[in-house]
Order: structure tokens, then C-alpha cells, then sequence
């Protein structure tokens, strides 16, 4: 074989591999930085809530819940303390298409998984057809967990001025879904936090 027609198939392949990860991503609408309900409202609304509704999230709620729970703030900061700034939280959200990484950075959600996680979580029936649920990862045994609390806090109180549901959840498979979400050893699950609309 000629380098002319290796160099063709090196440049078709180079293409298709692009267009194939072009196709993992979900570019998110800008987060709404105002509005909503009063922090004191939000904190007395906050509830636990386990009976969803099958209505989707739109993106741009998605959006608005990602950067609650580890969006990028101010001066390159998180929305949420970590101890030494170690900036090691995860996380991901498993949907009806799939699991997806997201990237605070690029506002956009990456797809590690075509796989819908939610049945492999749902010890819970509840959890297979609620919209979305989010999982915390991470790599510090005694820093992340407590990032992960932050970040789900702050996603609850979200939800709450929102008029979302969300129950936060570690009754789950974690070794199951550490292998589904191919993590390398030392990423461990945390915790997860499933979301969705009320029954009304």
C-alpha cells in the first residue's frame, strides 16, 4: 500500500473519529445567574421527594442544576467549598440517552456512557423514570464526600426554588456503576441525587 493512500486513510480516519466524539457532546445553554426564590424561601422549601413525574428537563434547567452543584463561579472557584481547593468532585448525569460528564469549564456535557444508568441504580423503582439522576465521584476518601454533600445541598436548594423534586441516594450498586462509568481505581462513586418534576 502506497503512503498516498495510507495518508488518505489516516486523514478518513482522523475525520470520522471527530465526527464520532462531535457526536458525544451536548453544548448547554448559559446558566441564569438571577431570579428565583429568596435563600431563606429556599432553605424552608427544601424537601425530599421520591414520586416523580415523567416530565423532561429542559436544558437549560439542566444548565441551572449543574452549575448549582460544580459550576465555575468567580476567579476560577467552584460553587461550592472544597478543602485546599482541591478541586477533585465529579460529576455526572445518567438520562434516558445515556451518561454524560459534566464539564463546568465548557458548560457541556460529555458522553462516557450510551448505556441509561437509572435502571442499574434503581434498587428504587422510582429512580427508572425519573428525568435525571446525577452521580458524585471522586478521588479523595476524606475531602470528596464532603464536596459531594456541598454540591448536592446546593442542588437541593435549587430544586427547591425551582419547584423540583430531588432525593439525594446512596442505595445503589456502586461497584456496578463504577464499571459501567469505566473510572480508573482510585475514582470512587460518592453518592447520587435524583431529580424530577412532581406528581401533581
Amino acid at each position: 500500500m502506497n503512503k498516498k493512500i495510507l495518508g488518505v486513510l489516516a486523514l478518513s480516519f482522523m475525520f470520522n473519529h471527530t465526527l464520532a466524539h462531535a457526536a458525544e457532546v451536548q453544548q448547554l445553554p448559559a446558566s441564569k445567574l438571577s431570579g428565583g426564590q429568596p435563600l431563606m424561601e429556599a432553605i424552608l422549601n427544601r424537601k425530599t421527594i421520591r414520586d416523580f413525574s415523567d416530565q423532561a428537563i429542559d436544558n437549560q434547567t439542566l444548565s441551572d442544576i449543574l452549575w448549582s452543584a460544580w459550576g465555575i463561579s468567580h476567579g476560577n472557584k467552584r460553587t461550592i467549598p472544597t478543602s485546599q481547593n482541591k478541586q477533585n468532585l465529579k460529576v455526572y448525569v445518567t438520562k434516558a440517552d445515556g451518561t454524560w460528564l459534566y464539564n463546568a469549564a465548557d458548560n457541556r456535557l460529555e458522553q462516557v456512557s450510551t448505556q441509561d444508568l437509572r435502571a442499574l441504580m434503581a434498587k428504587q423503582d422510582f429512580v427508572k423514570t425519573a428525568p435525571i439522576t446525577l452521580i458524585f465521584t471522586g478521588t479523595d476518601a476524606k475531602n470528596s464526600p464532603m464536596h459531594a454533600g456541598s454540591a448536592y445541598q446546593n442542588v437541593g436548594l435549587y430544586c427547591a426554588s425551582k419547584g423540583l423534586g430531588n432525593v439525594v441516594r446512596g442505595y445503589l450498586d456502586r461497584e456496578a456503576v463504577e464499571k459501567a462509568l469505566n473510572l480508573p481505581a482510585e475514582e470512587k462513586v460518592i453518592i447520587t441525587q435524583t431529580i424530577g418534576w412532581p406528581k401533581k
